[in-house]
């Protein structure tokens, strides 16, 4: 069976159930990282329900800390960070965690790596694996769920990554620069496809990166993180339509000019 490109569109063929609406994630005067070691303090931040909020900074400024944080592995050293007004005790299934490694279970095909979200939640085993094949279907894998993650290239691991992470119906995905290991062509690929998949979920998403066109293209808006302790975030929103020509609108030229600037390059 030939393997699909990197860069194919997703296809929307399959019913695929819709995630809830996006869920409003806070931080208030809040210090992050761990005991005895702040990464981050008195920050202060609100990702809106169902935006995509880009996060960029230099290595070591708390961008990991900060989804962590988010995802309730890390618990605050003070302040307040909230899921809709109720602070984040631990994790739960309304925030899925994305990183840069795929982590799938390599024992497990394509398709039950996409079912252990639902197999978690109780979903019948009906249910949740035409939920998968549906998942595998949009982001292009289509047909490919009896594959065992070794048979596939690493752009097509984080593509069942991205299926797992949404077939679990989140209410908000946080991503550790899940895209920053592949080739140039394979990542404008997935960057593209993220924004399709994402479309009309409703979801919430926090993504990290390095990469300030990354930023640019998938963000509703882009927060800035400074190197050092106590550095607040800049929030920018980010100029519409989502085009990788926009880099010539005098707008977004600016915008990317300050987030370089922001990462002292």
């Amino acid at each position: 069976m030939t393997t699909p490109p990197e860069t194919a569109t997703a296809t929307a063929t399959s019913p695929v159930p819709a995630p809830p609406r996006g869920t409003r994630l806070t931080l208030r005067d809040a210090s992050i990282g761990r005991q005895g070691a702040p990464v981050l303090e008195g920050l202060g931040l609100d990702v809106a329900p169902g935006e995509i909020l880009t996060v960029v900074g230099p290595s070591g400024c708390g961008k990991s800390t900060l989804l962590r944080t988010l995802a309730g592995l890390l618990p605050p050293l003070a302040g307040e960070v909230c899921r809709d007004g109720d602070p984040i005790t631990g994790p739960d299934a309304e925030r899925a965690l994305i990183f840069q490694d795929d982590a799938l279970l390599p024992w497990r095909t394509l398709r039950a790596n996409v079912e252990l979200p639902l197999a978690i939640q109780g979903v019948g085993r009906r249910e949740r694996r035409a939920r998968a094949e549906g998942w595998l279907e949009r982001v292009g894998l289509g047909g490919h769920g009896a594959r065992l993650p070794h048979r596939v290239s690493g752009g097509q691991r984080q593509r069942v990554q991205l299926a797992r992470a949404l077939a679990g119906e989140p209410r908000a995905v946080l991503m550790d620069e899940p895209f920053g290991a592949l080739d140039a062509q394979t990542r404008a690929g997935m960057q593209q496809l993220l924004a399709e998949v994402l479309r009309g979920t409703g979801a919430t998403v926090v993504f990290v990166t390095h990469d300030v066109d990354e930023a640019l293209f998938l963000g509703d808006r882009v927060a800035l993180l400074g190197a050092g302790t106590g550095r607040v975030p800049h929030v920018r929103d980010v100029p519409r339509p989502r085009d990788r020509t926009a880099h010539d609108d005098p707008a977004t030229a600016e915008l990317r000019r300050t987030v370089l600037t922001s990462l002292g390059t």
